[in-house]
């Protein structure tokens, strides 16, 4: 079985819960995720089967999208409502005007530390594991690209924003840098996650859906085909000699536009491997069982 789904995690399950039951329900042994999801978040989980864990990485390098409250005066320890209590402070002097021009710090590119309760590793050592054992952890600023953040709507002391940005931006980090922008503290009260590359909210399913569908022996209806996401590279069709140098490992030739990297199907349609260029060769460096 392979191939990827649009899953709808709900909230209160972990990311791996939600591969765990799907590599139940399938009986697939290859099962991953793209992108982890908090507990408390809902929305988008890419879960691939089969061959799809091997494109999991060009995932990684699309954009996502989020919906996410924001509640104003309390800071907590994970940065979202699942944490420790830190602080409170007011929020009522915060405007609407405040909140925008506070916003607008957190476009474009930005340099952005991760929270303590996060999945990095620190000498081999989850960041969460060591918080949670009580050692001190700093997590070195990095940078995000925040592509669009809207303010969606703002009644205090909640502000609901969409954000869509590039890989690695967190959005309790984004809701507690804000707080601290705005001088009040914030956390992230619900996160929903809209979209990951080509897998959008309204065409996701959800667990209960999955495990009907498995059970009816409907799974091809909701499973995409491996190079639904790879369409933003080039295609090529290669006859069965040149099918089998490329399942061999061997490098072919064919005429090409000015490109790095291409798909390669066979003249039955049948994604074969994933090419790069070097030199004259075009060399594969996936090649895809039949």
């Amino acid at each position: 079985m392979d191939g990827l789904l649009n899953v709808h995690k709900p909230s209160g399950i972990t990311s791996f819960e939600v591969v765990r039951r799907v590599r139940q329900l399938s009986g697939e042994r290859r099962v991953g995720h793209g992108g982890t999801l908090d507990p408390l978040a809902t929305g988008v989980l890419p879960v691939a089967l089969g061959q799809g864990t091997r494109v999991l990485e060009f995932l990684e390098r699309t954009t996502k999208t989020y919906r996410g409250a924001i509640r104003l005066g309390i800071t907590t320890d994970t940065d979202d409502a699942e944490g420790r209590v830190l602080a409170e402070r007011s929020p009522e002097a915060v405007s609407l005007d405040a909140l925008e021009k506070a916003l607008s710090r957190f476009r474009g590119r930005i340099q952005q530390a991760p929270p303590r309760y996060s999945a990095l590793k620190r000498a081999g050592i989850p960041a969460y594991k060591m918080a949670r054992a009580g050692e001190e952890v700093i997590l070195e600023p990095r940078t995000v690209d925040v592509l669009r953040l809207d303010l969606l709507a703002f009644e205090s002391p909640l502000a609901v924003v969409e954000v869509e940005c590039g890989r690695g931006t967190y959005i309790r980090a984004l809701a507690r840098d804000l707080g601290e922008a705005l001088g009040c503290g914030a956390h992230l009260q619900a996160l929903v996650r809209r979209r990951v590359g080509p897998f959008a909210l309204e065409d996701a399913i959800s667990l209960e859906d999955l495990a009907q569908t498995f059970r009816e022996g409907r799974a091809g209806d909701v499973l995409e085909p491996l190079d639904c996401i790879l369409l933003h590279l080039a295609a090529a069709i290669l006859g069965p000699e040149k099918v089998g140098a490329v399942r061999n490992g061997q490098g072919v030739t064919f005429p090409t536009d000015d490109v790095q990297q291409c798909r390669a199907y066979s003249t039955e349609g049948q994604l074969v491997a994933l090419l790069r260029q070097e030199g004259q060769l075009w060399r594969p460096y996936k090649v895809f069982a039949s």
